[in-house]
């Protein structure tokens, strides 16, 4: 079974992707980014990629939720919570005061940003395509990353504890497959994407079905629709059983109701 997602291994969704495939004999493809990592599982290069979502700190992935939503033979079919703790890197030696540039991820900045801006305000901050590629990047005294606690390389050693903004962070993965048929046949959640005409109430009347058929609504989020600029998308997860007769006859109605609706997956 061949896996990809954002790499090199040692990333968090690497890790996310050793929990969720645990005891299945797994081939990763570690991706330079999550557009790879989706092209590698569109090709047949990969079975499964795994993508984040939402985090507790910065909300919603928004590229992988986009990737998700324009690949309409891409499901997700599985997720998995895992806590993200974030820990200062460099060389040995190396004092908080002589840290000069952070090397990391985007979501790893955004998500740091209390401590970034109170305590190394002198610091350039340099975008890597993971957190785990910022370990190539320091070459120099005065060079640091943002890393995951699980991390280790000889020769750095992390300056202080967790430096995100707050201790309970968490990161939520989806396993995403290609075809329909991947999909499992019990859930406990249901994810689709739907966007509303544009009338008084529409979003109202949407979301008044999930009441009807009495099931609870654990997230809501809109995206932009590209190319159609004050239109919005709505992804929406759910709690339901795929299998549940009154869970298929709420995705009609859902359907009926909507424009461009996508059932995302169950897991």
């Amino acid at each position: 079974m061949k896996v990809s997602y954002l790499g090199p291994d040692g990333s968090y969704s690497s890790v996310a992707a050793g929990a969720l495939f645990a005891g299945e004999r797994v081939q990763g493809i570690p991706c330079g980014s999550f557009y790879a990592a989706v092209r590698a599982l569109l090709s047949g290069e990969a079975e499964y990629a795994v993508l984040p979502v939402e985090n507790t700190l910065q909300g919603a992935v928004t590229q992988n939720l986009d990737l998700l939503y324009a690949s309409p033979d891409l499901f997700a079919v599985r997720e998995y919570l895992l806590r993200i703790e974030h820990r200062l890197i460099a060389k040995a030696g190396t004092r908080l005061a002589d840290v000069r540039r952070v090397f990391s991820h985007e979501q790893a900045f955004l998500q740091c940003g209390k401590f970034l801006s109170e305590r190394l305000p002198q610091a350039q901050l340099v975008r890597t395509e993971s957190t785990m590629q910022s370990l190539s990047c320091l070459r120099e005294a005065g060079d640091a990353g943002i890393v995951g606690a699980h991390v280790r390389q000889e020769g750095l050693e992390f300056l202080g504890e967790n430096i995100a903004d707050e201790p309970k962070n968490f990161t939520h993965f989806l396993v995403v497959a290609r075809g329909r048929e991947s999909l499992p046949a019990h859930s406990a959640r249901i994810y689709f994407a739907a966007s509303c005409r544009h009338e008084p109430g529409s979003l109202l009347k949407l979301l008044q079905i999930l009441s009807v058929y009495d099931r609870n609504m654990t997230k809501i989020e809109s995206r932009p629709i590209k190319n159609l600029p004050g239109e919005y998308c709505f992804f929406i997860e759910f709690e339901g059983d795929i299998a549940d007769k009154s869970v298929q006859a709420a995705l009609d109605r859902l359907a009926a109701c909507s424009r461009g609706f996508r059932l995302l997956g169950c897991y």
